[in-house]
């Protein structure tokens, strides 16, 4: 008798299984370095993930047959060391591959299975995903000063709680992972369009496992902050309904926190970043959260940093001036040279002031794109001398036209800012694009190029935003919902 498919609004199991054949596992499995393969299969053989990962062993009662391509084994123990003399030994990727599909695990991969594929790929590659920085605030602040709680995240509290936020007829697969490195705890939320949660519900599919359906939320530890991988606008394979079924999603996380009589919501931080290590030091549980760029040195705990606090400073060593060479110029005037020594390190120490302890070019917490638009008016009159915070250009090109992409951002005007029309404001939009924004801005104030004294502050990442309008000299990040 064939097995009949019955609606449920309980969540896709670790243990539901997926053919071993289907292109989704070959894909998942074939993106992964051969070490990471072997160390993941590694993971599968362990006896605490048995019930969901456990491999095809020969029983006392199979046949063997000669002419299997990878003939099973009868213990974990014995398949335990061939992986592990496979990690000795050289060879193909596509070779460990081929035996986790025909051999060990050949009667199917288990979505448990699936997901550590999945985060063993996001360490491999941190960069993989571009996370959103998103607070958690009281739907309602009360009335009362006191500081605003921190909603408690409870894993299995939160789990039962946002699914009953999904629709009936979508399942969903979620997993929790602990960072190696990182104080956070991600979380991946894999959706299937079905009302079933069966095997068969999984087969009947084709795109039931594209890059669209799956995404993740990341919860730093004692934080108010969420980071989710919803930043990027158009994701490969994605329609309409899977955008509705993330967004669906998205909105039941604040939902999940709430609790009767304290409800909360998402507020955008106007702070994305594919380096969780970033998000972190900007939105994460430390005391680093509201003191970018020179303020750093404040609340710096490093020994080598000086805090300007301590007043017992160290004394300073007795130096002889030296006398600095002079070069002359055309109108017979003095000035010292660009590659001056003392030039140099004045430059250096005034990038110190500038950015403190952020902006390091091998910190590993950059930030990739600045999106700045300048919503000042046209000064209604240009005074005589106009220094600008790059040095002049004695070539006359000022009022060539000048290429480049226009930035895709939309930037919305605040619903408290008053419009004036009497002004002209030009559309200014500077986008900073890098491996590090503020390191190669640090280095531009060093070599002279920027003047540090004159640049504003959000160039050196006091804010901590990747997007934001400036106006009347500050720069404001989006405080919307971050829907």
């Amino acid at each position: 008798m064939a097995s009949i498919s019955v609606p449920t609004s309980s969540a896709l199991r670790h243990a539901q299984l997926i053919p071993a054949t289907h292109p989704a596992v070959f894909k998942t499995l074939h993106r992964l370095s051969r070490p990471s393969l072997l160390s993941l299969a590694l993971d599968w053989l362990d006896e605490r993930n048995q019930e969901n990962t456990g491999p095809y062993l020969l029983s006392q009662n199979d046949a063997d047959d000669a002419q299997d391509t990878y003939p099973p084994v009868t213990s974990l123990h014995a398949l335990r060391e061939i992986y592990t003399d496979l990690q000795a030994k050289k060879g193909s990727k596509r070779d460990v591959v081929d035996r986790i599909i025909e051999g060990d695990w050949r009667d199917g991969i288990s979505l448990y299975q699936l997901a550590m594929a999945d985060m063993q790929y996001l360490y491999d590659h941190p960069a993989s995903q571009k996370w959103t920085a998103l607070k958690i605030v009281r739907l309602n602040p009360s009335e009362d000063k006191k500081p605003p709680s921190i909603p408690r995240f409870h894993p299995a509290t939160f789990l039962q709680n946002l699914q009953r936020e999904v629709l009936p007829d979508v399942k969903a697969h979620y997993n929790l992972d602990r960072h190696s490195t990182l104080p956070l705890t991600i979380l991946r939320i894999f959706i299937l369009e079905s009302p079933y949660n069966t095997t068969l519900a999984l087969q009947s599919r084709q795109k039931a496992f594209d890059s669209s359906k799956t995404f993740y939320v990341a919860f730093p530890d004692c934080s108010p902050y969420v980071y989710v991988s919803l930043a990027a606008p158009t994701i490969p394979g994605a329609t309409a309904d899977n955008k509705s079924f993330r967004k669906l999603m998205l909105e039941g996380i604040p939902k999940a926190f709430s609790k009767p009589r304290e409800r909360y919501k998402l507020e955008s931080t106007s702070l994305s970043a594919r380096n969780l290590d970033a998000l972190v030091e900007q939105r994460g549980g430390g005391r680093t959260n509201a003191a970018g760029g020179g303020w750093s040195v404040y609340v710096s705990d490093s020994k080598a940093t000086a805090n300007p606090l301590n007043f017992q400073q160290p004394t300073p060593e007795a130096s002889v001036p030296e006398e600095e060479p002079e070069e002359p110029t055309s109108l017979g005037m003095k000035r010292k040279r660009v590659s001056d020594a003392s030039v140099l390190k004045r430059r250096k120490l005034l990038a110190t002031s500038r950015f403190g302890s952020t902006g390091l070019p091998n910190d590993g917490k950059g930030i990739e794109r600045l999106d700045i638009q300048i919503q000042d008016t046209f000064p209604s009159k240009t005074p005589v001398e106009e220094e600008d915070i790059w040095n002049p250009d004695p070539s006359p090109t000022s009022n060539q036209h000048k290429k480049g992409r226009r930035s895709t951002i939309n930037f919305e005007r605040h619903d408290d800012e008053e419009v004036q029309t009497d002004r002209w404001r030009p559309d200014v939009r500077i986008t900073f694009q890098g491996q590090h924004v503020f390191a190669g801005i640090r280095k531009l104030v060093e070599e002279g190029v920027v003047d540090g004294e004159k640049m504003p502050g959000w160039m050196t990442g006091e804010e901590g935003v990747s997007i934001g309008v400036v106006k009347e000299g500050r720069i404001r990040g989006f405080k919307g919902s971050g829907m």
